[in-house]
């Protein structure tokens, strides 16, 4: 039996290294056990976010904004360039670069704050017991007094679009590309399906979209789903909705995918196809029959509020449990559930998680939409001020979209901000801090904000709700 521990993590993603840094932090004697191998066949920390996620795609997303900018957007600006040209290989290397600065990045914290590293595979035993199954096929068995399963979530596939990674490719295959395919296909338009269709349009791929559900962003308000449609549609996207993928034919180097709409059954052919259409929680052999953690009916582990799983002791975070399955939202969760294993009374605003596209323009949202507040019967204020108006904006050369605030009718509390335009994830951000302070929009509108920046759209936004806006002329009252 090796070395007893305070706790040990399951996972070193952005759930799992978070909750093992703060609870050495808290004075807890903890391991984290991490089983993924970058490209180089070495340990890598940071999880799917980290490695093969919302880092490397951010890192593509900029290149291939700027890209963009220096072929089609530098005229506007005075600013002659000659002939632009990309190399997708750089390109690639800098992201790799990226994520290999942060990854060590982690292994330094960990190591700074006194965690204990193990290499392999965890499996939760009975009695709270962490078997570690390491690279060479040898296990030892931690003891814990307290275990926090982190596994993560792996991209769903699909039987009418098995994944070869050649041809067919996931969310971690469409990061490694070696040049830009002419004719891109990708099945979802999820996040990650917009995000990366948009990284290889801008580099020149013709990008078809294939999505399932008939409405377009269903988890997004309704005019902000509308008018990002209509921006990635003019940037060149073609978005197909309810059109359901029956099957595919790999031949050599192309690929043709069956799917069914409207019109009937079609078939498109692709250099490429990316599948992403989701992603679902990993616990292969992460427990043990025995060891008392039960599974919801889609193979989450069930947990409480307060991430605690059925064995007192135990507690599950990130993608492996319900809710969002977002990389901020496991980090919290970490943090609150280390905090409460050293005898804290930490709690989490689950209402208040800010969702994210990185498009471009960004489009982001936090509390409740339109839809929602309609259909539970709340009487609201809406508010919207549009870039198009924003003289910071206007100096950038980046005016699509609008910032929407909405506030009860009532109270003038704010209910919700959804932003679609520049710098969005950073003002709903300024949203979800006012809103966790229980703002009015009144409150938001009486502000001084400075002039000219991109936040006078939300202090334009919170006065429209009460018809007050100064830079737009506001809708008058039925």
């Amino acid at each position: 039996m090796s070395d007893k521990f305070d706790v040990v993590v399951i996972g070193a993603g952005p759930g799992g290294y978070v909750a093992a840094i703060r609870a050495a932090q808290l004075g807890l004697k903890t391991a984290c056990i991490e089983k993924y191998q970058g490209k180089d066949g070495k340990l890598a920390l940071g999880g799917t976010c980290l490695n093969v996620g919302c880092i490397p795609s951010k890192a593509l997303l900029d290149s291939s904004w700027k890209y963009h900018e220096a072929k089609d957007a530098f005229a506007v600006h005075g600013i002659s360039t000659g002939e632009v040209s990309i190399d997708v290989a750089a390109m690639i290397g800098r992201k790799d670069q990226i994520v290999k600065n942060l990854t060590g990045g982690v292994a330094g914290l960990l190591k700074a704050n006194g965690v204990t590293v193990y290499e392999g595979h965890g499996k939760l035993l009975a009695g709270k017991q962490v078997e570690v199954t390491k690279t060479d096929g040898s296990t030892e068995v931690l003891a814990a007094e307290n275990v926090i399963l982190a596994s993560g979530s792996r991209p769903v596939e699909i039987p009418p679009a098995p994944v070869d990674q050649k041809v067919i490719v996931d969310s971690t295959g469409a990061l490694e590309f070696q040049s830009v395919p002419k004719r891109l296909g990708v099945i979802g338009a999820g996040v990650i399906g917009l995000e990366l269709g948009s990284v290889w349009s801008r580099l020149g791929a013709e990008v078809t979209v294939i999505e399932a559900l008939d409405k377009f962003l269903v988890a997004a308000d309704e005019q902000l789903a509308k008018e990002a449609m209509k921006i990635y549609t003019k940037q060149g996207l073609n978005i197909l909705l309810g059109a359901r993928v029956t099957g595919t034919e790999v031949k050599g180097d192309e690929v043709t995918v069956k799917f069914t709409d409207a019109k009937g059954d079609q078939e498109m052919t692709f250099d490429r196809l990316i599948v992403a259409v989701g992603r679902r929680p990993v616990t292969t052999d992460l427990l043990a029959a025995d060891s008392g953690v039960t599974l919801d009916e889609r193979g989450y582990v069930y947990v409480d509020d307060n991430c605690a799983t059925s064995v007192p002791g135990v507690y599950a975070i990130g993608d492996v449990v319900r809710g969002l399955m977002l990389a901020h939202k496991a980090s919290e969760e970490g943090v609150v559930v280390a905090e409460r294993i050293a005898g804290h009374k930490a709690q989490m605003n689950y209402d208040l998680i800010p969702s994210v596209i990185y498009t471009h323009p960004e489009a982001a949202w936090v509390g409740k939409n339109e839809q929602q507040l309609k259909a539970e019967g709340v009487e609201i204020n809406v508010g919207v001020f549009p870039f198009a108006a924003s003289g910071r904006a206007m100096a950038a050369n980046d005016t699509s979209g609008f910032v929407k605030i909405i506030a009860c009718a009532k109270s003038d509390r704010v209910l919700g901000v959804h932003v679609i335009g520049p710098s969005a994830a950073e003002l709903v951000q300024q949203g979800a801090i006012a809103m966790e302070f229980g703002t009015s929009a009144e409150d938001l509108g009486m502000m001084v904000f400075a002039h000219p920046t991109m936040s006078e759209a939300m202090k334009e936004a919170a006065l429209a709700v009460n018809g007050q806006a100064i830079h737009i002329a506001n809708r008058k009252k039925r």
